[in-house]
């Protein structure tokens, strides 16, 4: 069964119209009304008489992620082999469902989300703001996640196979606007293949509810620690391979090269007297040399993108 998952927040104007587009090959729809001041759940329970949607209402704002993460839990408990994110604001076309579906149906990949980046004529409608920080977000979340392969970090229009879901920690997973950046992190903790889907978003009168400055300050943190945590996860706690010895070489090589550059320079500068050839060649070479190994590392982590799907999806 396809199961679509709707967090409702401040979307009532448009809720309706984006149930209604969702087709014949879904088989159940979870409204999540995320403590939502509009009443949304209850707009949707009286005004809507589709069989396959069910309203979940949350006493309390648990972020775009916690309501997710809701629907998520409830989507396994009812069996569901794969679950769709479906934004309520109307900028995802849920006509595309079955096109974001299939990769998983024909066990080509874990997780599949929308790229709004593919089609450059489309990206001329984004926002010219939202596409700058789209784009910084996306090289950023490549080396904290590891998918070199995917953009468009930010996308909500998700699916995931419930053999995917139920191997990931949900408590874990950030309640808030780093949902989907935190999600991609995880997903590589398990090893799971992600695929970009490209797709057109539509920009009309909704609000975002991201604040710019909430999340500039804080989602570089985040990022930086979840770089670390995969690093440390895929190449020292679960495997050490070369590409794990690349990264010891280039921190031991430039690590030497700095500190022995540094007592050297101040020595020069304490006593006036200049640093020999010999010297500045013995900093320099390791520093040369571990930047070569890093750039080996790098290499190595563009290719350990995850090929093989988990197994199957639950029928």
């Amino acid at each position: 069964m396809i199961a679509v998952v709707v967090p409702c927040y401040l979307v009532k104007n448009q809720i309706l119209e984006v149930l209604k587009e969702i087709g014949p090959e879904v088989g159940k729809i979870y409204v999540i009304d995320d403590a939502c001041p509009e009443g949304s759940g209850i707009y949707v329970k009286e005004n809507t008489t589709d069989p396959r949607v069910e309203v979940i209402i949350l006493k309390k704002n648990l972020g775009v992620g916690g309501a997710v993460k809701t629907g998520y839990r409830k989507a396994i408990e009812d069996h569901a082999g794969i679950i769709v994110k479906l934004d309520g604001d109307g900028q995802m076309n849920p006509q595309l469902i079955r096109k974001l579906v299939d990769p998983i149906l024909n066990r080509q990949a874990d997780y599949v989300k929308g790229n709004r980046f593919y089609d450059l004529g489309n990206l001329q409608k984004m926002p010219g703001l939202r596409r700058f920080g789209n784009a910084i977000l996306s090289f950023i979340n490549k080396m904290a996640s590891g998918y070199w392969n995917v953009m468009d970090p930010t996308n909500g229009f998700t699916t995931i196979s419930a053999a995917a879901l139920k191997n990931l920690p949900l408590d874990k997973i950030d309640d808030r606007f780093f949902f989907e950046q935190d999600m991609l992190f995880r997903l590589n903790t398990i090893r799971a293949v992600v695929m970009d889907l490209p797709m057109k978003a539509e920009y009309g009168q909704e609000n975002s509810n991201l604040k710019i400055g909430k999340v500039m300050f804080s989602f570089p943190f985040k990022y930086l620690k979840r770089m670390f945590k995969r690093i440390f996860y895929s190449y020292f706690l679960r495997d050490f391979n070369v590409g794990s010895l690349e990264l010891v070489l280039a921190f031991l090589f430039m690590g030497f090269g700095i500190i022995f550059g540094a007592i050297k320079w101040a020595h020069s500068i304490s006593t006036g007297l200049p640093a020999t050839a010999g010297t500045v060649i013995l900093a320099a070479l390791p520093v040369i040399l571990g930047f070569q190994s890093f750039l080996s590392f790098l290499h190595f982590d563009l290719t350990n993108i995850p090929q093989k799907p988990l197994t199957g999806f639950q029928d």
